[in-house]
């Protein structure tokens, strides 16, 4: 690694290798020179002059790349594809003249980035479905502990530990589903030719239009797809790239929700993110312990969430059957989004599978403010002594407000339960379970164990092999 120049940390940093390979200029051009085998091999199966040893040679070339002889081509050429092309050429010349034959550039970089795509949205995926696993077994070892819940972010009705954990982890599934959808939609630009009418393909096969479809089926059956796009410009449409990181954004949106609501637990010491034996928190306070990884997790969620509207409008600014507006644009926006989602899952998936939970602290949280959220229940149970509702209503405002003053203002413990155990209204009332958090929390024990079984286990069973290995660890 060169030091003297700018190395983008989303390679150096953050982002797997596996990520970064699929992005890399090495499977980039392998991919070009699979898909110009491809392309002669289908010409010559529909009967183009086209000799078997050509092809030889052109796949005994697939992978051995001069770089530096590609670069050089380019600056004399000004046009990457052709550089390419002739690179190619120098390798294989008794095939040089059927290489990129009846193709626009398009051919090789739309459908070579389509397959990059489908690769980066696999691994993708996978990182998913690991995360999913990890908030779900974490939900199910604390699916029954009470904590304090927020609306607002003041304190409101208990809920669980385990069940704020399902909520992270189901934004994480509808975020699965639309990455699934992704992949199951995907075409191939296939073979279509400078304006998208295959005229150039039309006039090699003599009018054929038969063989023309054949072509496009051939080549794309060859790099691994099902269907191609019925109709195209020189480009896949744009929207593809819009939908496309619109659902790494939504990916994003997820991570950072869950990692805001872990930083602020951390905040409250209620739970941590997993910590180092080694590792510093600030340089300067030595007792600290930052939430590095949920902060970091946020971060990059942002710049990936920022990217999709860039896509948004690329796709709105293309012009007629394309615009070279997008290339430069996107040769930084497709990879560095799927860089950055990977990056931000790793991140969750170490957070998730080691984070750590304190329920003393929980229990005193919540128990700071029990007193207040116990109040409908002793007014109902006061109303079923006897009691006026009105009344007794006015006379639990009044002793929240006092005990509320007591709290703030003096910084003393909640005495309200006090209160309202020294007021004759109450006198017929069974103050003593009052505080017992688990009466509290409603059914939301058993919404984690209806989650699991309904919607973390079945995708537990489809993707087995995505829950095995460890390929995801955190870099720095």
């Amino acid at each position: 690694v060169s030091r003297d120049i700018y190395q983008n940390p989303l390679n150096t940093r953050y982002a797997s290798r596996e990520m970064s390979g699929i992005f890399s200029e090495q499977r980039k051009h392998s991919t070009w020179r699979r898909l110009w085998v491809a392309l002669a091999e289908s010409e010559r199966e529909l009967g183009l002059d086209i000799s078997q040893a050509q092809i030889d040679q052109l796949r005994t070339h697939t992978d051995d790349i001069d770089f530096d002889k590609a670069a050089d081509y380019e600056r004399r050429l000004r046009h990457d594809v052709m550089a390419h092309v002739h690179a190619y050429r120098d390798q294989c010349p008794d095939a040089g003249g059927i290489i990129h034959l009846g193709a626009t550039s398009c051919f090789v970089t739309d459908n070579t980035e389509l397959i990059q795509i489908r690769a980066a949205l696999e691994l993708v995926r996978q990182r998913l479905v690991r995360v999913i696993d990890a908030l779900g077994s974490f939900a199910e070892q604390y699916r029954d502990l009470p904590c304090l819940g927020f609306t607002h972010l003041q304190p409101a009705q208990p809920t669980t530990v385990g069940k704020r954990a399902c909520l992270w982890c189901q934004d994480l599934v509808i975020d699965l589903e639309e990455i699934e959808h992704r992949l199951q939609s995907l075409r191939f630009r296939g073979v279509k030719g400078t304006t998208g009418t295959q005229a150039t393909f039309l006039q090699l096969f003599g009018g054929d239009h038969d063989k023309v479809e054949s072509l496009d089926r051939l080549v794309a059956e060859k790099m691994g797809f099902d269907t191609t796009w019925p109709v195209t410009g020189q480009t896949y449409s744009r929207k593809i790239d819009s939908q496309v990181l619109a659902a790494l954004s939504g990916i994003g949106q997820s991570s950072h929700k869950a990692g805001m609501d872990l930083r602020i637990l951390q905040n409250r010491k209620e739970i941590e993110e997993p910590f180092g034996k080694d590792q510093i928190g600030s340089s300067a306070m030595a007792y600290k312990r930052n939430p590095m990884r949920s902060e970091r997790m946020c971060a990059l969620a942002r710049f990936a969430i920022s990217l999709a509207g860039n896509a948004d409008e690329t796709a709105a600014t293309q012009w007629m059957e394309r615009t070279l507006d997008d290339s430069a644009n996107r040769r930084l926006s497709l990879p560095q989004s799927f860089l950055a989602i990977d990056a931000v899952l790793i991140l969750y998936r170490s957070i998730a599978s080691g984070l750590v939970v304190y329920p003393h602290v929980i229990s005193s949280r919540l128990a700071e403010e029990l007193p207040f959220m116990a109040t409908e229940e002793i007014l109902m149970a006061g109303v079923q002594a006897g009691g006026d509702r009105q009344e007794l209503h006015e006379r639990i405002r009044v002793h929240s407000q006092d005990a509320g003053r007591e709290v703030k203002e003096h910084g003393r413990p909640n005495d309200l339960l006090d209160r309202l155990a020294a007021d004759p209204a109450f006198a017929a009332v069974d103050l003593s379970g009052a505080t017992d958090a688990r009466r509290f929390v409603g059914r939301a024990p058993q919404q984690v164990d209806r989650f699991l079984k309904e919607t973390v286990e079945p995708i537990r069973s489809r993707f087995t092999n995505d829950l095995s290995g460890n390929t995801d660890e955190v870099r720095v």
